[in-house]
């Protein structure tokens, strides 16, 4: 024993290079996994079962809730705080449907400590007073005795603008339809219809039940000390004593029929919305005890919809009947069983059945005639080369490691399961090879003779939103009249005291008991990234000496400027074109095939960025691609095909990618609002900006929905244009080549890529000059939904500002103090951003989920006088210090090595020399008060120059009083 921690397990996990030592705390029961490695980006989470028994969302309110204020921490919200300054790789917390997780992570140890602490405390001893709950969940908004009564809460506008995603309501759909009366029937997010009826105490009473270390699955990641994250966790469970907590998840109980369900969506203003239907078959599989089952399924689910190629999604996208695939997919994380969910969006009601038939005749077809083996080898190369990888992107692996690891230790399995993943691969290709049918049999099984399912078909509908509106207004309203002038001024004193608490700043006091680091702690150097280049033949190649694990990552930019104005918004298109259309001797299915045996995958991406501080543009068309160095050469033969042989003469596949592009768009617009606000604003100010939202802007899904039908009017003109801009941008002499691998494997692959250089037509290089034309300055783009996103920008250097890196600390300080207390804590929105790129001089704000609109603006307005007026008392040193560690964390974030080598290529295209970086930081270090008011002058100016895009309701943008240009966009 140690520290009172009994050790279950212990075990070496050679895929991750770790050791994993399982504990449970003597005295509380408390079960703790220390997974132990040399990965400096450590990882902690604390998680607790909490399976709802409604759609009140408590689950959800309380997790936003206990991150405001606790006994050691009383200040009003220390997440802020930490997020304000910390060195911080991820902070931030997760409602799942049946679990809630609290993650942090960091690569400084002193920090990862603090951070640790806050946590404790915060999920052990919250304060969570009726004030908290009433901000965060819901309340009733009335500041006069003659205002109508509303609804507000940082969590009920949250799911407002969620639900607004037909997505997101097709998903909540499924779950009920498949487990009526069950914890998964339930919206854990809660559904703003319910949230209402939430009352504190059970709120309360929720935290009470299972909030306490018996319930607890404590997960330690990284390279610090083993003994010291047992001795830390004893200092927190050591006043506790066992009780029992019945937060046990029952296996749902199977349907014994199929079931037909319909929902309706809101389909905005659209009044044609014939062909905006979503349908899908809907299964639940087995549980995840099995990891050779679960291992299965994954594979299995790549076969079948994983890529173009794949049969059933092939099937249903030849079909013609819909615009892309919709569903859950594979659904493996979130709940005790296995989903797997697959379907059609944009169809007509009418066409339901024939995409049921379509899905149930594909799985019939491959038992009957069997999976093609090349499909089936690609999908077990594709799947175990991503879990070998383990490229998580800027999450960091060991959350993302946690986040798997609950799939089997939540529901008291070994957490090891899903992780360890060498005996299952292996006994898989035993199978394979002992076994003629074995994923045939599974879809039998598994799909074909399975009754537990549902076919969901969600119907759009212009009266929805209306409808859920007026009922909403008729149960405030009849609320309203049933009470007394005295019951009304309770609540318009109930409404002004939670506002003055959201007013008054914490005291100095309470703030200095936050831990936070030393401005010592903090790395005085940039990060450095070791970077060659040499020309090869008139190709830039840069290279990166940076230890992959064996892999190479390659990425091959061509220059977008060499296009005439009119094909950039081709540019995703035509990326996607090239690996998805087939080649001269292959055709796509293939050609897919190819990719996923030999390779990690490859894809295109446009890259739009502005030169660091100077009138350059830099828009390419990147291909990235990666493969182990021993299937390296087979990589590059791929892209030699692709780049010379791809087929463009194919009209109806063509328009198959133009559909799901313009789909895929459609649906980030109701998720993300505000990032298509954001590139309608940069779209104003440089020639980086206005071509990314002509390539995958607002603007680009205009043209994708008349290119749908240019497609079918004039196929030549279009073949034509794709034959050009092929010739234009396939070019040695635009060309850069970054590669990120070791310089051992380096020498064995640089011989391999001249082969595929040389073999790249040369041809002049002829800039064009793009005739830019900037949308509306004060602009409403009109979309289904409940909440808004509003922007408003301007370009500060145009302005005559010049670049210091005390603007970074300004803008982590404006993000976590006056953008968070004005939008989201007083406002009710989830969130406000102040996004400044240093390359361009642009600043951007936009709020996200948003009740509000022409209040959201004057707030913006109001930048400029909160830094003028910030004295030492508002800005004292620990402020000012927080501020600054917190924005060389945003400077330092963890990145992968693949991501290391794409950004060092970027800063070389813009001209961010490793000087400038050091300069930036510098200046960033040396940040004074005095900075931050005299930045006030320069928003000032910038919000008298700005111009205004805003994602939301027609009813909205029309209602706001603000006078925008109106787009209907959806």
């Amino acid at each position: 024993m140690t520290h009172h921690f009994n050790l279950i397990k212990e075990e070496n996990v050679p895929e991750l290079k770790s050791v994993a030592r399982l504990y449970r705390h003597e005295t509380t029961g408390a079960r703790l996994l220390s997974i132990i490695n040399d990965d400096d980006n450590k990882c902690f989470s604390i998680n607790f079962r909490t399976p709802p028994k409604d759609s009140t969302g408590v689950a959800h309110i309380l997790e936003h809730s206990v991150l405001n204020g606790s006994m050691k921490y009383p200040i009003k919200e220390p997440f802020v705080e930490l997020l304000k300054g910390s060195l911080a790789t991820f902070i931030n917390a997760i409602t799942f449907p049946d679990k809630t997780c609290y993650p942090v992570a960091s690569q400084n140890t002193q920090d990862f400590y603090n951070l640790i602490d806050v946590y404790m405390d915060a999920v052990l001893h919250p304060l969570i007073s009726p004030l908290t709950f009433q901000q965060e969940g819901w309340h009733y908004e009335i500041e006069n005795l003659k205002d109508l009564l509303t609804y507000k809460g940082v969590v009920f506008n949250e799911m407002k603008g969620a639900l607004s995603s037909p997505e997101r309501v097709q998903e909540e759909s499924i779950l009920e339809a498949l487990f009526p009366g069950h914890t998964y029937g339930f919206n854990s997010g809660g559904d703003p219809v319910n949230i209402p009826d939430l009352a504190y105490e059970e709120f309360k009473r929720f935290h009470d039940t299972y909030y306490h270390p018996s319930n607890a699955y404590v997960y330690f990641y990284g390279d610090d000390d083993p003994e010291k994250r047992l001795e830390l966790m004893e200092g927190y469970l050591k006043s506790y004593q066992a009780i029992e907590i019945d937060s046990s998840i029952p296996p749902v109980k199977p349907l014994k029929q199929p079931q037909k369900v319909k929902v309706y969506f809101d389909a905005g203003q659209d009044t044609d919305s014939q062909k905006k239907c979503y349908f899908t078959v809907n299964w639940t599989l087995t549980d995840k005890s099995d990891p050779l089952l679960v291992f299965s399924f994954d594979i299995l689910a790549h076969i079948l919809i994983g890529t173009p190629a794949s049969p059933l999604r092939k099937a249903l996208i030849d079909s013609g009947l819909g615009d892309d695939l919709t569903g859950l997919g594979l659904e493996n994380v979130e709940h005790r069983e296995l989903l797997f969910s697959t379907g059609l969006k944009g169809l007509s009601s009418g066409d339901s059945d024939k995409v049921q038939k379509i899905i149930f005749d594909t799985l019939e077809t491959l038992v009957k005639d069997g999976i093609d083996k090349d499909m089936i080898e690609a999908a077990v190369n594709t799947v175990e080369f991503q879990l070998r990888e383990n490229n998580t992107g800027t999450f960091p692996r060991g959350l993302d490691l946690m986040v798997r690891i609950m799939t089997t230790w939540l529901y008291d399995d070994d957490p090891l399961k899903p992780i360890v993943f060498e005996k299952p691969f292996q006994m898989i290709k035993e199978k394979l090879n002992q076994v003629d049918r074995y994923f045939e049999e599974m879809i039998r099984k598994y799909l074909l003779d399975n009754p537990f399912r549902v076919n969901l078909l969600l119907i759009p509908d212009v009266n929805v939103a209306r409808q859920r509106e007026k009922a909403e207004k008729d149960r405030l309203a009849k609320l309203r009249a049933g009470m007394s002038e005295e019951g009304l001024q309770k609540l318009v004193d109930r409404t002004n005291t939670l506002k003055k608490r959201q007013e008054t700043p914490d005291t100095a006091k309470a703030l200095a008991s936050l831990p936070i680091l030393k401005l010592e702690d903090l790395d005085k150097k940039i990060k450095m990234i070791p970077i060659s280049n040499e020309n090869r033949k008139g190709i830039e190649v840069l290279h990166h000496d940076l230890f992959t694990n064996g892999i190479v990552y390659l990425d091959l930019g061509f220059d977008l400027a060499v296009l005439p104005a009119d094909f950039l918004p081709f540019t995703e298109i035509f990326g996607r074109a090239l690996l998805e259309m087939g080649t001269k001797t292959e055709d796509y299915v293939t050609l897919s095939q190819r990719i996923g045996k030999y390779t990690g995958g490859i894809e295109s991406h446009p890259l739009c960025l502005e030169g660091y501080q100077s009138e350059m543009s830099v828009t390419r068309l990147i291909l990235r691609a990666k493969a182990t160095l021993q299937q390296s050469g087979k990589m590059l033969s791929i892209l030699q095909e692709v780049l010379l042989t791809a087929k463009l003469d194919n009209p109806e596949r063509f328009k198959q990618i133009v559909l799901e592009q313009k789909a895929g768009i459609e649906t980030q617009l109701a998720m993300r609002g505000d990032q298509y606000a954001n590139k309608r604003l940069q779209a104003h100010f440089t020639t980086a900006g206005w071509a990314t939202e002509q390539i995958n802007g607002i603007s680009s899904l205009f043209f994708l929905r008349k290119l749908v039908k240019d497609i079918e009017k004039d196929w030549k003109t279009i073949l034509t244009q794709l034959e050009s801009m092929r010739k234009l941008l396939i070019n040695r002499l635009g060309l850069i080549c970054n590669v990120t691998l070791d310089n051992e494997s380096w020498k064995v692959f640089s011989p391999q890529l001249e082969g595929l250089l040389e073999r790249i037509p040369e041809n002049p290089i002829e800039p064009v000059k793009w005739d830019i034309t900037p949308p509306a300055k004060m602009e409403g783009l009109a979309i289904p939904a409940q909440v808004n996103y509003v922007g408003k920008a301007a370009s500060l250097y145009s302005l005559g500002y010049r670049l210091d890196g005390s603007a970074e600390v300004i803008f982590n300080h404006l993000r976590m103090t006056y953008l968070w207390e004005k939008i989201r804590v007083q406002g009710g929105a989830y969130g406000a951003f102040c996004v400044f790129d240093h390359n361009s001089g642009v600043l951007s704000f936009v709020s996200f989920r948003d009740p509000n609109l022409a209040g959201t603006l004057e707030n913006y307005s109001g930048t400029d006088k909160f830094l003028r007026t910030l004295d030492d008392t508002r800005l004292s040193a620990d402020e000012l210090l927080k501020s600054i560690i917190g924005a060389i964390g945003l400077l330092d974030a963890y990145q992968l090595p693949d991501a290391r080598g794409f950004t060092s290529m970027q800063c070389y295209l813009t001209g961010e020399t490793d000087e400038k970086r050091q300069l930036y930081r510098d200046e960033v270090l040396s940040t004074t008060r005095a900075d931050f008011n005299a930045f006030g002058d320069v928003l000032e100016k910038a919000m008298s120059a700005g111009v205004v895009a805003v994602v939301g309701a027609r009813t909205a943008l029309e209602s706001a009083a603000v006078d925008l240009t109106i787009t209907p966009v959806l």
